[in-house]
């Protein structure tokens, strides 16, 4: 299998799912979700609100999608949907692994998870062809990296993962209904 990137391809990814917007929005709710229940439950509960809640974003912003009045779909022959399959089966594995990092020490789960959640940002910079994704992949593995040198708390790292994500939301939502008037 050949994976050719065009922008043909970028332009039915960006406008099928509204930039990925919609994602990045529901993505920050479940890591502040997750900030919540550690503060008020502990760890263990914010590790589970993460990964269940996490299971449920892509559905849930299809349905954000869908009532903004896009498709939430693209063609089947576009490349890039095999791209998104990819790091998502990438992004189960490396789930599966933080959470065996949380099994031998619970503080590195938040900074694992959001390396992992960052580095996928990075792919998503090529399905939609914006280069704002580069900037919050980056943004998210800086501040697993902050997390894990400053050792700051679980309540602290989640909430800081779902704030860069709520505030990419804002930026990226911005500019694609821009784009769509």
């Amino acid at each position: 299998m050949q994976l050719s990137i065009s922008e043909q391809q970028q332009q039915e990814m960006r406008h099928a799912y509204y930039d990925g917007a919609p994602g990045i929005l529901v993505s920050s709710l479940v890591w502040m979700a997750a900030a919540l229940v550690c503060y008020r439950l502990g760890m263990n509960q914010a590790v589970w609100t993460l990964l269940i809640g996490g299971a449920f974003i892509y559905p849930i912003s299809l349905i954000v999608t869908k009532a903004l009045g896009r498709a939430a779909t693209t063609s089947k022959a576009n490349a890039l949907n095999q791209l998104g399959m990819a790091s998502t089966i990438w992004l189960i594995l490396c789930c599966a692994m933080a959470y065996g990092l949380f099994l031998l020490k619970p503080g590195l789960f938040f900074p694992a998870m959001m390396a992992t959640i960052g580095s996928r940002y990075l792919v998503f910079a090529s399905l939609y062809g914006k280069s704002v994704y580069w900037l919050i992949g980056v943004s998210l593995i800086l501040a697993a990296n902050l997390v894990f040198f400053l050792a700051l708390t679980p309540v602290v790292a989640a909430g800081l993962g779902g704030l860069i994500e709520l505030l990419f939301a804002v930026l990226v939502f911005s500019k694609a209904s821009k784009l769509a008037q």
